[in-house]
């Protein structure tokens, strides 16, 4: 039986930035409300599309792997933010890759997103229909912001982070896999004011994206966490198996719930929701980036992924990491300079939501 070993990864950080004290200019808000709230003390805006922060990270991936583009089957892009809808973005960064002639395709799970093309994208391989594969998880979740609303507009920010698949017979990459979605209660997260349901003849205005904390808390933790519990019981593995938990980064306190239900030590546990926020499905592709940057994933880690989001969707993951944790090359390809501050990328924004109130 073919594997899907991830020999390849990279991310797409852009370099704007808003930190708590300055989206308090926005909002009524400050640091200490947000941090012991989220966790979260800065988040990035990007200056381009959805489909350039995943050009740069798929090529970051391309590179790590010593894999050309033209060797591609599958461009599997996990996004709730598109650049547009039709054509996919996939397919565009399939042309940016040179990834001629390759399947191209969207999906969309909201934050499960990466989890889900994970999965999709490792049943082709080991179903022997593909080879070679990349996977990206790409957000521009500032786009949705209605910047006058607090409790959402602290929470999200921009990023990509992406990883290669391969055919091999080593067992590894995403061995044990539990995807789900508890739809009925859909309406407790979600985005208004977007898609074909929309008389788009009517002045729509700002999005809003609306959800119920408290309830979207307790089922992230249960449904992780159960997810979590069926995947070990796939893998027959026990908690002290695992060398490194990856979460969604959504919230702090999500993470920390769902790593003492697991009863995971800190040092095992990659947290970056303070850098980046939220980055819905790129949350996970770009820890996993960073953990191995990091040192906290070494050759032949039992990882543990679990996510949560819109829909409502859920994943748990169980990965085996390969032997190589460095890149066999390192891509050239960055994202366009910006000559603008995360406060004025998103103030022209900012007055069209406070004009709508």
């Amino acid at each position: 039986m073919s594997y899907a070993q991830i020999t390849g990864w990279g991310k797409c950080i852009p370099p704007a930035s808003i930190s708590n004290d300055e989206i308090s200019n926005i909002v009524d808000t400050n640091d200490e409300w947000i941090t012991t709230r989220t966790g979260i003390k800065s988040r990035r805006v990007s200056h381009v599309s959805t489909a350039d922060l995943a050009t740069v990270a798929a090529k970051q991936a391309l590179a790590c792997a010593g894999v050309d583009g033209k060797d591609i089957d599958l461009v599997l892009l996990a996004t709730c933010t598109p650049s547009t809808m039709v054509a996919n973005t996939a397919s565009l960064v399939q042309k940016n890759i040179g990834a001629i002639g390759a399947a191209a395709m969207d999906t969309n799970a909201a934050c499960s997103g990466f989890l889900y093309a994970l999965q999709a994208a490792t049943a082709q391989i080991r179903a022997g229909m593909i080879k070679k594969a990349v996977v990206i998880a790409a957000e521009r979740m500032t786009w949705y912001i209605n910047w006058a609303r607090r409790d959402s507009a602290v929470l999200f920010g921009d990023g990509a982070g992406a990883v290669v698949l391969e055919a091999s017979d080593t067992p590894s990459g995403l061995l044990a896999t539990k995807t789900g979605c508890d739809s009925e209660d859909r309406d407790i997260l979600h985005i208004e004011n977007f898609g074909s349901d929309l008389n788009k003849y009517e002045p729509i205005g700002p999005s809003n994206l609306l959800f119920e904390g408290r309830e979207i808390f307790k089922r992230a933790v249960k449904g992780m966490s159960e997810a979590c519990d069926d995947v070990l019981n796939q893998a027959q593995l026990e908690l002290d198996d695992i060398d490194v938990l990856v979460p969604h980064q959504a919230n702090l306190r999500i993470i920390q719930a769902i790593q003492q239900r697991l009863k995971v030590a800190d040092e095992k546990v990659m947290v970056n929701i303070a850098d980046y926020g939220n980055t819905s499905a790129a949350t996970i592709a770009i820890a996993i980036c960073e953990a191995v940057e990091q040192g906290l994933i070494k050759p032949n880690s039992n990882i543990m992924s679990a996510a949560f989001g819109a829909g409502l969707t859920w994943a748990a993951s169980y990965i085996k990491w390969g032997e190589r944790v460095t890149p066999i090359a390192v891509s050239d390809a960055t994202l366009p300079e910006c000559d603008k501050t995360g406060l004025e990328l998103v103030a022209p924004a900012v007055a069209a939501c406070k004009a709508a109130q």
